[in-house]
C-alpha cells in the first residue's frame, strides 16, 4: 500500500463552512487545479476527471463525518483501488486546518510513474483550498 500525504494547509474559514463545500463534489470545480484536471463532471457523490500524464479517475464519497472528515474510495473506472481522506481540523475560530491522504494499491511500475503526480496533485489541491473565500 501506497501513501501520499499532503502537506497541512489552513484555511480562514468556519469549519463548518469548509466542511459544507467539501462534502459535496459538486463544490469541487471551483478550487481544483485544471492546469492539471481536465474534463471534470461531478454530482453531490461521485465524480470523474482526467490527471495530466497519469489518466481517468472516477470517485465516489463512502463517508462523511460532520466537519471533521470526508472519505472518498475509486470507482470501477480506476485500475487500482484506492481511498483519499479530506481531514479537517477546526485550531480556531475561521482557522481550519486540512490533510489530504491518499493510501493506493499500486504495483512497482504505476507507484514509479504515480507517485509523484500523485503528490503535487494533493499539495497543489491544498493551495488551492487555502485560497478559499467562503
Amino acid at each position: 500500500m501506497t501513501t501520499i500525504e499532503s502537506r497541512i494547509g489552513k484555511i480562514n474559514c468556519s469549519d463548518e463552512k469548509v466542511y459544507n463545500l467539501l462534502s459535496k463534489f459538486s463544490n469541487f470545480n471551483n478550487f481544483i487545479p485544471h492546469e492539471k484536471v481536465k474534463n471534470y463532471v461531478a454530482t453531490e457523490d461521485t465524480c470523474n476527471f482526467t490527471i495530466d500524464k497519469i489518466g481517468d479517475f472516477g470517485m465516489r464519497i463512502i463517508e462523511r463525518k460532520p466537519l471533521s472528515l470526508i472519505k472518498i474510495m475509486n470507482d470501477e473506472k480506476v485500475p487500482f483501488n484506492f481511498n483519499f481522506w479530506i481531514q479537517l481540523k477546526k485550531v480556531a475560530e475561521n482557522d481550519i486546518r486540512v490533510r489530504l491522504t491518499i493510501k493506493a494499491e499500486l504495483n512497482a511500475m504505476l507507484k514509479m510513474v504515480a507517485k509523484k503526480p500523485l503528490t503535487n496533485f494533493v499539495n497543489t489541491l491544498v493551495d488551492k483550498l487555502e485560497e478559499i473565500r467562503i
